[in-house]
């Protein structure tokens, strides 16, 4: 039993890569750019409600990928987000916001339009 509250306490204290990332599509310069506390976790459930018909939050982006396929979309992790507060209760979602315009902000001035 002890050994599984060790691992409980061990997966409380682990901290996930956090920052932005893109869904780009390579036929056309149309993007998403997300923030997320927890990069893998949301790039992974994006991915599958895409692939499932079920990405809600951005109907267009759904309606491209469902239009186009998988095959003409790439996820890439543009920047993260390392963590500077030894505080567990510090939200970093100003941070993760500020992060999110910038990049919005530099793929806008290279030409790409946002689903």
């Amino acid at each position: 039993m002890d050994r599984k509250k060790q691992l409980k306490e061990q997966y409380k204290q682990m901290k996930p890569q956090m920052g932005v990332f893109v869904i780009r599509s390579q036929s056309s310069r149309q993007c998403c750019i997300e923030a997320a506390r927890d990069l893998k976790g949301v790039m992974n459930g994006t991915l599958a409600k895409l692939k499932g018909g079920g990405h809600l939050r951005n109907r267009r982006l759904q309606q491209a990928w469902s239009d186009k396929g998988a095959e003409d979309f790439v996820f890439e992790i543009l920047e993260t987000l390392e963590y500077h507060s030894d505080d567990p209760q510090y939200d970093y979602s100003d941070d993760l916001a500020l992060l999110k315009m910038m990049w919005e902000e530099r793929f806008r001035e290279e030409g790409w339009e946002f689903y």
